[in-house]
């Protein structure tokens, strides 16, 4: 059996009674380290947290690792039992149904353990989930690549009164372009994208396409490790969330749409106070 368990966003006690009994049947843990960190993140302190509760060795896999040898540890779960964790939930912010397809074509049964995601726990909030439209990703912009894709659907959505998730980009085990093109990997240092540049990138792309779907004073809610104790939650506009310091990350928006009363009398609690 290959176990696909989320284990929630805050640190290792978030994992649910059921994804840990079935850690603890498993033969092999291996834990997805490129979509997502936990807010303890998996350097070696929080690894040994996560193995000293599971009582078991976590095996770390990037991106390299599962999408180009997952052959490997499905090929172990024909004859034992796998587990691969996934911060948030399986099928929350990027899917694991690559996976899913791939175990089953090799005969492997699959069984998903759910949890909490950024795809709810923004409700935190008090914009309500089913007011959201379509969520995008914004990448981080270098010199030569700049793209607006995403644009489009924030304007789609804001064009229909909804809100709109930003998930913001993160670089783990990057390979730089230089060392491709020598042809030896060479990795960059981790990064991970603030509100700061995400606001400053939508804004660069409104500018840029000389359309109006969003300015600098459009309201937004801005969250930083959301799901742990000291996260951060702040509702203003684009510009009042340019001098927050929102910390460390993980870091996400929401480009606020039409708003019902209930809505706004919650919002009030996070909103930045002129």
């Amino acid at each position: 059996m290959l176990y696909i368990i989320g284990l929630g966003l805050g640190d290792e006690k978030d994992i649910t009674l059921r994804g840990l009994e079935a850690i603890k049947i498993c033969d092999k843990v291996y834990i997805e380290a490129y979509t997502s960190l936990l807010s303890f993140g998996i350097a070696s302190d929080g690894l040994s947290k996560l193995e000293k509760l599971y009582g078991k060795s976590v095996i770390v896999a990037d991106r390299e690792m599962v999408e180009e040898k997952a052959d490997s540890f499905l090929s172990q779960a024909c004859h034992s039992d796998v587990a691969f964790l996934v911060v948030g939930d399986p099928f929350g912010a990027t899917t694991h149904t690559d996976l899913v397809v791939r175990a089953k074509q090799m005969g492997v049964d699959v069984m998903v353990v759910h949890n909490a995601s950024v795809m709810n726990a923004v409700g935190v909030c008090g914009l309500q989930l089913y007011r959201y439209g379509e969520t995008i990703s914004i990448p981080f912009f270098t010199e030569t690549w700049r793209p607006d894709s995403f644009y489009e659907k924030i304007k789609r959505n804001r064009d229909l009164g909804l809100h709109t998730l930003c998930l913001l980009d993160i670089k783990v085990k990057e390979p730089s372009l230089e060392s491709l093109c020598r042809g030896k990997k060479v990795y960059e240092a981790p990064r991970f994208m603030s509100i700061g540049t995400a606001i400053e990138q939508l804004l660069e792309v409104g500018q840029k396409l000389g359309e109006s779907a969003y300015n600098e004073n459009t309201t937004c809610v801005g969250f930083a490790r959301l799901g742990s104790e000291d996260q951060i939650i702040v509702a203003g506009s684009m510009k009042q969330l340019l001098t927050v310091d929102f910390g460390a990350p993980l870091h996400c928006l929401v480009v606020v749409g039409e708003t019902h009363p209930v809505e706004e009398e919650m919002l009030g609690f996070y909103t930045i106070k002129e």
